[in-house]
């Protein structure tokens, strides 16, 4: 089913985010598949659809698997952005799997963007239903990592003060981390590997995210090319440099994919 064939929850939530709907046009407009229950069919269990999306993925062809024709706002929002990655990257001659620099660039910029969100929620929309389950999950990973409980909220006040620099430095963390762990070539090369971003300010929250599942898939279908993809290290270092990165995106990869004029500040909103 298409997005506009489906029930989106939660979409209160974002009123107030109005990138929201940029992203969920781009998911409309070109026809982004997600897979439902056949018709009759028993409702599959959320374990086993967590299974399915997270083992048998595919950046070339993704169709989210969902547990019945509803979608939750922030799914369709990362979702969007894997789509617009893979578009990118198309546009560009290549395809998203093609290395393991396009594929860590399409996942880090969808899972800061979820920080984003938490940023963005946390004074709007506190009864979220994100927040719910993300920011516990969190709380969890940090506690492990020996972050205390106070230390965990300034963080969340932290984010939620600046959540466009969070997004920012949370992207540069995942995209890093995974380049160096990719090609790690023993369990000592990845343990030193991990403990050279101890120091980071998100380095707490790094195994809150899928890093072992884009790892593996790189290792066993994404490809080097003569070396390290240059149109995603273009990408990255582009990013890094902009004064607010998700205005570069916004403006390259969201409204150019729209074909239509750039929004002064289309993720603020109006409410």
């Amino acid at each position: 089913m298409t997005l506009d064939q489906l029930r989106i929850e939660d979409e209160r939530s974002y009123r107030h985010i109005g990138l929201y709907e940029e992203l969920k046009r781009a998911l409309v407009r070109d026809r982004v598949p997600f897979r439902v229950p056949a018709t009759g069919a028993r409702r599959p269990s959320w374990d086993r659809v967590l299974f399915l999306n997270l083992t048998f993925w595919s950046p070339d062809a993704p169709a989210d698997v969902l547990d019945d024709d509803s979608i939750p706002a922030d799914v369709v929002m990362h979702s969007a952005w894997h789509h617009l990655a893979r578009r990118a990257f198309e546009a560009a001659g290549s395809s998203a799997s093609m290395s393991p620099e396009s594929l860590f660039l399409g996942e880090s910029i969808a899972s800061a963007f979820d920080l984003y969100l938490v940023g963005r929620l946390v004074g709007h929309s506190p009864e979220s239903s994100f927040l719910e389950t993300q920011v516990p999950a969190m709380a969890d990973i940090a506690e492990a990592n020996g972050v205390s409980e106070e230390a965990f909220e300034k963080m969340l006040e932290e984010i939620a003060a600046e959540p466009e620099r969070a997004f920012e430095d949370l992207r540069q963390l995942l995209f890093d981390a995974s380049r160096a762990l990719v090609r790690a070539g023993s369990v000592d090369d990845a343990a030193l590997a991990l403990e050279a971003f101890e120091g980071h300010r998100f380095g707490a929250l790094l195994h809150h995210y899928e890093l072992s599942n884009w790892i593996l898939y790189a290792r066993a279908y994404a490809r080097e090319v003569g070396g390290p993809d240059a149109r995603a290290l273009e990408i990255d270092a582009a990013l890094r440099q902009a004064p607010v990165s998700l205005d570069w995106l916004e403006k390259n990869w969201v409204l150019a994919a729209s074909g239509g004029p750039a929004a002064e500040d289309s993720r603020e909103g109006s409410g």
